[in-house]
């Protein structure tokens, strides 16, 4: 064992699109934990919990810092949120 818990924290959403959204939301806002890795955010159905959605794209970049962007994004990988 790792010695690592984590935290399973439900949040209601009323479809994936929207639960990805409030889950990145959420993720970005939790960086200023240093005990956080949004990276690793899924969302799945409440009556499904074995299928799981990622949340951010988490490739690791150079710095040894990961993508932010929501998971399968376009163009290249960023810390900064596109507009």
């Amino acid at each position: 064992m790792t010695q690592r818990y984590v935290i399973h924290l439900p949040v209601v959403a009323k479809d994936l699109p929207g639960a990805q959204r409030l889950a990145r939301v959420v993720g970005r806002w939790l960086l200023v934990l240093p005990q956080t890795d949004p990276g690793e955010t899924t969302v799945s159905a409440e009556d499904d919990q074995n299928v799981r959605h990622r949340v951010f794209c988490d490739l690791l970049m150079p710095g040894g810092r990961r993508c932010l962007l929501r998971a399968d994004h376009d163009g290249p990988c960023s810390r900064r949120l596109r507009r």
